[in-house]
């Protein structure tokens, strides 16, 4: 399925790249623009609204936070499309390494604030401001202060890296405890969210069975369906990545500018997707 191809020599002699690594390119410049285009729109407009109601509920604190990390990883995608209209990083390398590592932070953050707003809901939880506010403040100082220094650590350390292309970083993966991390967080990840999906459709099928037939006008089971929608992000945007994250980790090439790095791209472009939760909330999706 994946063929390798000397992709940097022909770029070297002829200006251009192969026809099938610049397909890949404008498919991941696609992606990227829509995710800026519609995440800067969903956080500005969802930003007045909250402004004009200046509503200080729970749900509300996690949802300013979800504008935060998306807000940050948004600052980042104008450098990924110049890269990848270009073909070259012009940013320097610990820039390079800096928006690796940002790319996971925002999926992982995010996918832990939409299992939170799930499992509260789901449980009919009520937490005191204070609290809410403890646990998600946890949840950055864990995120910035130790995960995100750790990735810094350990990707991109090799010698051979090729500075002038970027999110590239296969021969990091050879290490025994990055397999380890990497598989670690796809079980966490996809068995989560399966736990969460069955739980979740057999709560809906209860209420739709006690309120038929008129379970959408009870704020009961609207609230669940909300609910549903968070699980469903993950499911579109991040499990991809995770189920091909283990085919990449088991096939990683040793050569550079193979096209399975784009296609791994192009997945972890989809995680960037979620961005676009801001315009849902805005058209009553959920909130």
């Amino acid at each position: 399925m994946f063929n390798t191809i000397s992709a940097q020599q022909d770029f070297s002699s002829n200006g251009t790249l192969p026809q099938n690594l610049e397909r890949l390119h404008l498919i991941l410049i696609a992606l990227y623009s829509v995710n800026l285009a519609g995440g800067v729109a969903g956080v500005i407009v969802m930003a007045l609204q909250l402004f004009q109601r200046n509503i200080q509920s729970v749900m509300t604190i996690i949802i300013i936070n979800l504008m935060v990390v998306h807000s940050i990883l948004l600052l980042s995608l104008p450098f990924r499309l110049t890269y990848y209209i270009s073909s070259e990083w012009k940013f320097g390398w610990f820039t390079c390494k800096m928006f690796s590592a940002l790319i996971y932070a925002h999926m992982y953050i995010t996918f832990i604030f939409y299992v939170a707003i799930i499992i509260i809901r789901l449980l009919r939880l009520e937490f005191r401001r204070w609290y809410t506010k403890t646990w998600i403040a946890a949840v950055w100082f864990v995120g910035t202060v130790v995960i995100f220094p750790i990735f810094l650590s350990y990707y991109g350390t090799s010698k051979n890296y090729n500075h002038s292309k970027c999110f590239q970083f296969h021969r990091d993966i050879q290490e025994q405890g990055m397999m380890i991390a990497n598989y670690c967080m796809i079980g966490i990840m996809v068995a989560t969210v399966c736990a969460l999906f069955i739980i979740q459709l057999a709560v809906i099928f209860q209420l739709a069975m006690k309120y038929w037939p008129d379970m959408n006008s009870r704020v009961e089971f609207r609230a669940q369906m909300k609910s549903f929608f968070f699980i469903l992000v993950i499911l579109v945007c991040f499990i991809p990545h995770h189920v091909f994250r283990i085919y990449y980790i088991q096939n990683f090439p040793l050569e550079d500018d193979h096209d399975l790095f784009l296609y791994n791209e192009i997945f972890l472009a989809f995680t960037a997707l979620c961005c676009l939760d801001m315009l849902c909330f805005i058209a009553g999706i959920a909130h």
